[in-house]
């Protein structure tokens, strides 16, 4: 998805100099025979103007963020408590089954396998619950932090006039060149105050 959002913004942005420059001069741009990579980088912005910024690091930066995880850790940490104990009467049971299984009737071992195969069965729901309410509280949590990123990155593009805010983080999607002057990081860490 994010490719195809990439593929279009280039789009536009092509279609938009060609675009631009014949509304500019009334006639098509002459073609170049030529660009260096001194030119090309020196060219101002026509048409579109477009802006990126890292997402992770400005995450990383928000003391927001930082008592978000700490939240959700000490949540997750828990349910992991309560998994562990259960793994504890697992191995345990499944100890005393195999120290006893010789003087065992069959139908004492028929109960004791369904003793433990009912606590496995028991772990891994309970360790899909917890995964699953893990993820509602990181939603909940994360939900007011990523709002106050949006509605700064929101604030600051419009303030300076960018069409489109790009992510150059690792997850945000592919961005194979940018020009650093267009980077507003810093400018959005400044509009929530992080240094």
């Amino acid at each position: 998805m994010r490719k195809y959002v990439i593929l279009i913004a280039c789009g536009l942005v092509w279609s938009n100099l060609g675009f631009g420059q014949k509304a500019k001069t009334g006639t098509p741009a002459p073609a170049k025979a030529e660009t260096t990579e001194e030119s090309a980088t020196a060219e101002p912005h026509v048409g579109l103007k477009l802006g990126w910024l890292n997402s992770a690091a400005l995450l990383d930066a928000m003391p927001e963020k930082v008592k978000a995880d700490s939240e959700i850790a000490k949540y997750a940490r828990t349910f992991q408590e309560m998994i562990d104990g259960m793994g504890k009467e697992y191995q345990s049971k499944i100890q005393q089954y195999q120290a006893g299984e010789k003087t065992m009737t069959d139908a004492m071992k028929e109960v004791k396998q369904k003793e433990i195969q009912d606590l496995q069965n028991r772990i891994e729901t309970t360790q899909q619950s917890a995964q699953e309410k893990v993820g509602v509280k990181k939603q909940e949590v994360y939900t007011p932090v990523l709002d106050k990123a949006d509605k700064a990155i929101k604030a600051v593009a419009k303030e300076k006039g960018y069409d489109y805010i790009f992510d150059a983080s690792s997850g945000g999607g592919t961005l194979l060149f940018a020009r650093e002057s267009d980077n507003i990081t810093v400018l959005v860490k400044a509009k929530m105050g992080i240094k």
